[in-house]
């Protein structure tokens, strides 16, 4: 490995870290005895990180000014913004998540009082959607949230990381610095003491684990398909899936079938995982993938 090569990587470390701790010490500019779901709050984080989301192209600028990495495609396309293959980035990524949720979404089937009718008829309320707009909560954890850790977490720093390792190592190392600023959750627990000490810890713990877990399944997408919207869409949809209710499925009336369906979306999502996410469908080489320095399996048909 050369001299060269080990300074890409230790700049390249270093401002994904700078980057997660701009993303995530901007939450806390704004002093506040509020909890974090209070509407000012919420709206207060949004500037702050909407800010911040902005910025970091700049982050990814300067990354290859100072390295002297001159990729072929543009700035924006290694973010995953551009047209080539849209349509398929918008649609099969998703596709491939609620696959997964198979379990999970029979299980809300059968739990919901509505009829299938009555869901189609909401779906399609301009009112519902009003409601949602109006509700800080929801625009956090369907609109803002995943746009911008998407942004931030993949799309800027992936094309940072990828000439210093490979395609791989980068999807299981860019989602330690999502995990980590997840932590920060830690801290309002603490603050508002919500939860014994442990209690807190192993929640924390969870948490680092289930979003790295979640941050790689991200980046593997993004490596994929080249594109920004997939992750973000599917960071969307588990925000509102939520952890699968493992407990509740166990205790369900009709367990044997709730149970069967969560297997099947298993299986039927490691089958589908590398079909659904070819990049051939969205255009190859996929920006991302043109930083390697050696070829990647992840990034071939």
């Amino acid at each position: 490995m050369s001299p060269r090569h080990d300074g890409i990587c230790w700049v390249s470390v270093l401002s994904c870290l700078l980057l997660a701790c701009s993303y995530v010490g901007s939450l806390y500019v704004w002093r506040s005895d509020l909890p974090r779901d209070h509407p000012a709050v919420i709206k207060r984080r949004f500037t702050s990180v909407l800010i911040v989301s902005a910025v970091s192209p700049v982050f990814v600028w300067a990354w290859k000014m100072y390295t002297g990495v001159m990729p072929g495609p543009s700035l924006l396309a290694l973010m995953g913004i551009r047209f080539e293959g849209l349509i398929p980035a918008i649609i099969l990524p998703l596709l491939l998540t609620m696959v997964l949720f198979v379990g999970p979404l029979i299980q809300l089937a059968m739990d919901c009082p509505w009829g299938f009718i009555d869901g189609i008829r909401v779906t399609f309320d301009p009112w519902f959607w009003a409601l949602c707009l109006s509700d800080m909560r929801w625009l956090r954890n369907q609109v803002v949230a995943p746009l911008t850790e998407e942004l931030v977490f993949r799309a800027c720093m992936l094309p940072m990381l990828v000439p210093c390792t490979s395609p791989s190592t980068a999807i299981f190392t860019c989602p330690l610095f999502f995990g980590v600023a997840h932590f920060h959750h830690v801290i309002e627990l603490l603050r508002f003491r919500q939860g014994t000490l442990s209690g807190i810890f192993l929640a924390a713990v969870f948490q680092f684990s289930y979003t790295a877990v979640f941050g790689a399944y991200t980046a593997f997408i993004f490596i994929r398909t080249g594109h920004l919207v997939g992750p973000v869409l599917c960071h969307s949809f588990c925000n509102h899936m939520g952890f699968p209710a493992l407990g509740m499925a166990l205790e369900h009336p009709h367990r044997l079938t709730v149970l069967s369906c969560y297997l099947l979306g298993v299986l039927l999502f490691l089958l589908l995982l590398f079909p659904l996410t070819d990049p051939i469908f969205y255009g190859l080489p996929t920006p991302v993938c043109t930083l390697a320095s050696v070829p990647s399996s992840l990034c071939v048909s």
